[in-house]
């Protein structure tokens, strides 16, 4: 069990049963103590979006702990649902709605072919479906973000263009606003669509733009589109943008790099062929020659 900031003995022993897939124990450990399915575990010093979680979010194993889920994940998650119903508790809500946010967007449920099946369970049990899929479409969860799309999730450009519905891009970018177009220029830009990127430069797109960080939806907001063409290792993208006029000195929120120290930094990342990382190293050559 890879969460050693656990030193709540039953609550350990309930995240142990989860990732177990064991039932019966973890159907024992509510009935000693159902709160445990309302209770926040503290974690200090834990930042970001799993600080503090409560029970049933361990259920999408996002952020990854233990790289894999049980066959019978969405029965060990409806155990835990029906003591959140049980106790009727106002917390309710927030929880199973920000576990569908962990399970559409984790790896893991994908990976395991739980993604949908769990997201079904969740939705049936009052999940609410509200915003965009970009956060989905963001960590390459395709499948998860058209499932949400077909149960009532906001269609924009940028879902347009991060799923390739090319048509509907196309449709859609006449009467979209600064933001939508910078939006639907940043999902381009992460994904290397060289093509897309030069239909919405032409339909006005600012390269050096912005939108509200609530427009994205858990997508990539900490950098800009050029940052992102990088990311890609699409030197046909990061040439579009450098001439429309891309910053080349914009620091990304997270570590102030620029697009350059990118391209630097992506040749010694692991998980690269080496052809990609050739790729980086044009793209670095490139902006040095910039």
């Amino acid at each position: 069990m890879k969460y050693p900031e656990i030193t709540d003995p039953l609550f350990r022993d309930a995240v142990d049963a989860i990732d177990e897939g064991n039932v019966s124990a973890l159907r024992e450990i509510l009935a000693i103590r159902p709160t445990l399915a309302i209770e926040r575990l503290e974690t200090p010093g834990r930042k970001g979006y799993f600080a503090n979680p409560y029970l049933l979010w361990f259920v999408a194993d996002n952020p990854i702990r233990i790289d894999k889920l049980p066959d019978n994940i969405v029965e060990i998650a409806g155990v835990i649902i029906d003591v959140l119903t049980t106790h009727s508790s106002e917390k309710r809500q927030h929880i199973i709605d920000y576990t569908l946010g962990l399970v559409a967007t984790g790896r893991i449920p994908q990976e395991c072919r739980v993604q949908i099946p769990l997201m079904e369970c969740l939705i049936k049990n009052g999940a609410r479906v509200k915003g965009s899929v970009l956060g989905p479409i963001g960590q390459r969860n395709f499948e998860a973000a058209e499932y949400l799309l077909s149960k009532g999730a906001v269609y924009t450009l940028a879902t347009a263009v991060g799923l390739n519905r090319i048509d509907d891009a196309k449709s859609m970018v006449k009467d979209a606003g600064r933001s939508e177009l910078y939006l639907a220029l940043l999902v381009a830009s992460f994904f290397g669509k060289a093509d897309t990127i030069e239909s919405l430069l032409d339909a006005g797109a600012d390269p050096n733009g912005a939108s509200a960080v609530s427009d994205f939806e858990g997508f990539h907001a900490h950098a800009t589109a050029l940052h992102q063409a990088v990311y890609s290792g699409s030197l046909d993208s990061v040439k579009l943008l450098v001439q429309a006029g891309a910053s080349l000195d914009a620091g990304d929120n997270a570590y102030n790099g620029t697009p350059l120290e990118w391209a630097v930094h992506m040749q010694t990342e692991s998980g690269y062929t080496a052809a990609a990382k050739q790729q980086f190293k044009a793209i670095e050559d490139y902006l040095r020659g910039r």
